[in-house]
């Protein structure tokens, strides 16, 4: 509950500084992947920076890929729109936000493995 608290206000903060708003469902996203960087972290523990921020940023971009099919196209909340970027995918994923997943989950997936252990998870 720790870790999901802590990926639910980080990534909440991060997006009210980048875009002004946010909405629940991010919430629920940043606490499910550093959840997951935890464990990824740990895992992974040996692995180089570059190998731990890939796979921080494939388990962002995926969860972002679900939430925004769930909660964009089915529900239609319209939280975020990425139909108008290059190379997007239906609107929810694009390049340039998976560099920044790229860029954060640097940070973030050895953060998270050290509070991982410090929490007594490992």
């Amino acid at each position: 509950m720790v870790m999901f608290s802590i990926g639910a206000c980080g990534y909440g903060l991060l997006e009210l500084a980048w875009r002004g708003r946010t909405h629940w469902s991010m919430l629920t996203a940043g606490g499910i992947c550093f959840t997951a960087f935890g464990w990824l972290g740990n895992r992974f523990r040996q692995a180089g920076l570059f190998v731990k921020s890939l796979l921080g940023c494939a388990l962002i971009t995926s969860v972002e890929f679900i939430f925004g099919v769930i909660f964009n196209i089915i529900l239609k909340k319209g939280i975020w729109d990425y139909s108008k970027m290059p190379f997007h995918i239906i609107g929810q994923i694009c390049p340039l936000y998976s560099g920044l997943w790229f860029l954060l989950s640097s940070a973030a997936v050895p953060f998270a493995g050290m509070m991982h252990r410090r929490l007594g998870k490992d």
